[in-house]
């Protein structure tokens, strides 16, 4: 049998659209949803912190709609929280632990119906991690999907140690943690990154050597080449200029010119846990966008603001309530 937290509601509150569109047009709060149930291998979260990505507005437009789940769907892939139920072949939690994760293992296959914004949602053991010690909810929602992206997109890459880096986009969700996880994670020799006027201090402060405004400066016209080039910013054609003959683009973002590889993650528990040490150590630091935490009534304006591209860091949702 399940354990269970018997004080989990019969129905809970979360944010629906039940057609295809502008996610601020189509984003509805129902007050009214069904509790997820779980499956054997899931552990029921009451949701504390989420975090919005730009994955939950193209989808809500119907991009993915051919391996997309059924609507009504509520969106939201980034979870902090605490587990009040759990499978039967669940071993790793218990009711009362505090998790974290990106609750789809495969980003555009499928997805949750109920996703993270809602006040319960139903997880895979496999997608989630203890939460670090040291972080907040609020912190720790702002990690998984963008550190995730981040790793995995320099191991594609073939990064290690010695090697040089330049980021395009280094002060956004994802550009951010690929400088720290390439300098305290795989020993980068040099890190280079772009950003705007005003984010160019952030930069240094992450671990950049050479901080790149790209208001001013083109940075394929640079002298220096990179071993690698990660391109959170979908520049991919832009960055083929930058990288060295036997070096390699990765790309998050179309059009993913050839030879760059365009990457998406698969979400996974245990490269979180792996990654614990350095974030509890501090030398992992999640970026929260100033504007963040948005309560949950506000979650259309967080996808709004979202929406600009000049969120530095993260936007989070929370309380849920």
């Amino acid at each position: 049998m399940a354990s269970t937290n018997s004080s989990v509601p019969s129905h809970i509150k979360a944010w629906v659209y039940s057609e295809y569109g502008n996610i601020e047009e189509v984003l509805k709060f129902d007050q009214n949803v069904p509790t997820p149930h779980i499956k054997e291998a899931q552990v029921l979260m009451k949701v504390v912190a989420a975090a919005i990505n730009p994955v939950d507005y193209k989808r809500a437009l119907g991009h993915f709609k051919d391996i997309d789940s059924p609507l009504p769907t509520a969106p939201g892939y980034d979870v902090a929280g605490v587990v009040v139920r759990v499978g039967n072949q669940v071993k790793k939690f218990e009711v009362g632990d505090e998790v974290y994760g990106d609750i789809n293992e495969i980003t555009l296959d499928h997805p949750k119906t109920i996703g993270s914004l809602a006040e319960y949602t139903a997880v895979e053991e496999k997608v989630l991690a203890h939460k670090p010690s040291n972080l907040s909810f609020v912190e720790a929602a702002s990690l998984p999907l963008a550190i995730i992206t981040a790793y995995q997109g320099l191991e594609a890459a073939e990064f290690s140690a010695g090697k040089s880096i330049l980021v395009l986009g280094g002060a956004g969700g994802v550009g951010s943690l690929v400088i720290q996880i390439a300098k305290h994670v795989f020993g980068a020799s040099k890190i280079a990154a772009t950003a705007s006027t005003g984010k160019l201090e952030l930069l240094k402060n992450l671990g950049a050597d050479l901080p790149i405004d790209y208001t001013k400066e083109n940075f394929e016209e640079l002298a220096e080449k990179f071993d690698v080039v990660y391109d959170a910013v979908g520049q991919s054609e832009r960055a083929l200029k930058a990288v060295k003959e036997e070096g390699k683009v990765v790309t998050i973002l179309p059009p993913g010119t050839p030879p760059a590889i365009p990457f998406l993650l698969t979400s996974d528990g245990a490269l979180l846990e792996k990654l614990r040490p350095y974030l509890e150590s501090g030398k992992v630091k999640p970026i929260l966008d100033p504007k963040s935490p948005f309560p949950f009534s506000h979650t259309v304006e967080a996808f709004s603001y979202l929406k600009t591209n000049r969120a530095t860091g993260k936007v989070v949702i929370h309380p849920i309530s």
